[in-house]
């Protein structure tokens, strides 16, 4: 029987030298882990800042201090062993802002977790890339903060718009002599002017004096007038801010009219009630909701004495509304005008001057 075999010298010493290296090659990084362009470049962050990948962040925090005074441009002087970053810097500048980037990159620990994942996963070369600049590209305030103050915005320079354009609308009011006179007339009753007058006798000059029985006319005027359409007085509920805040209401009401609509109208067959009436009349003429409030009540008695919610009635005001408006062209000097320069002059003839 064959002896066994006796182990060779030193093979217990090379054993015990490699496992005290494996934890060294476990996390050891490969040699394309680091990519010039992101982070630190092709050098180890870690390294830069002189730390471990298992330092916490007031020591990350201390050796960056350190760092920064060492290599700050306004005070640092050379020193023996400048060069222990690796390699030896240009100039304190390089050195300052590359201190400063490794700290920008473990401070953060989401950035961290991007830049260890960097140094474990190296061949994935396009994801590095993409986390590191979605990161960097992110806006840095919370874009539901920057939507909000968008709205609120647009939401004030709607408001004082319409505030703007209902003031304009009353101070052409006020020159009309029909409304003018019937505003001046409920002044006079309510005794407005005289006590204006009487207030200014003494203290105001007749320009200021002027100014308010205008601003008393206005007001009058704002109190009984009723405009409608784009010039009406402003609603808060109008606003962009408040139509976001109640549309789920809106779109709830919505659904809920339509069903209603549905189960009363084609299901049971019930007759149209008058506002149902002018509702189908508007979308046939295309018109929006402040748009046919603005129309007279008149023009929408006539609209329902002439059935125009059934189809075949709407065709036929239709096209009486087209000739009536082609005899009202036909007969205006400006449009025989247009018409005459359109076929001697207009679009699709070239005319030579000779002089």
């Amino acid at each position: 029987m064959a002896a066994p075999l006796a182990p060779r010298r030193g093979a217990g010493a090379a054993s015990q030298r490699w496992l005290a290296l494996l934890p060294l090659l476990l996390l050891a990084r490969p040699a394309g882990a680091l990519l010039e362009g992101l982070y630190c470049g092709t050098r180890d962050c870690y390294e830069v800042l002189g730390v471990s990948r298992t330092a916490g962040k007031a020591e990350i925090a201390r050796a960056y201090r350190q760092l920064a005074r060492r290599y700050h441009p306004d005070r640092y002087r050379p020193e023996p062993g400048d060069e222990g970053l690796g390699r030896t810097p240009q100039s304190a500048e390089e050195a300052f802002l590359l201190v400063a980037t490794a700290y920008e990159t473990l401070k953060d620990e989401d950035t961290r977790k991007d830049y260890d994942y960097l140094l474990d996963h190296p061949e994935e070369y396009y994801s590095h890339y993409y986390h590191y600049y979605r990161r960097r590209l992110a806006p840095k305030v919370d874009v539901r903060v920057v939507i909000l103050v968008s709205v609120c915005a647009i939401s004030v320079f709607q408001f004082f718009s319409w505030w703007n354009s209902y003031n304009k609308a009353i101070s052409y009011l006020a020159t009309v002599p029909k409304y003018r006179i019937q505003a001046t007339e409920i002044a006079k009753q309510q005794g407005l002017l005289k006590k204006a007058k009487e207030k200014g006798r003494s203290k105001k000059s007749k320009e200021e004096i002027r100014d308010e029985e205008e601003n008393i006319i206005k007001n009058i005027i704002k109190s009984k007038i009723d405009i409608k359409g784009g010039y009406q007085k402003p609603q808060i509920r109008d606003l962009l801010l408040f139509q976001i805040i109640l549309a789920p209401f809106h779109l709830c009401s919505y659904v809920l009219w339509y069903c209603r609509w549905i189960y009363n109208f084609n299901i049971k067959g019930k007759e149209y009630g008058e506002e149902e009436r002018l509702y189908i009349i508007r979308k046939s003429m295309k018109m929006s909701k402040s748009q046919f409030d603005s129309l007279e009540d008149h023009q929408k008695e006539t609209f329902l004495k002439r059935e125009l919610w059934i189809k075949e009635n709407y065709e036929v005001y239709k096209q009486e509304q087209e000739e009536e408006l082609k005899k009202k062209l036909a007969s205006d000097p400006r449009w025989k005008r247009y018409r005459r320069w359109m076929k001697n002059e207009g679009p699709g003839r070239l005319t030579f001057v000779d002089d």
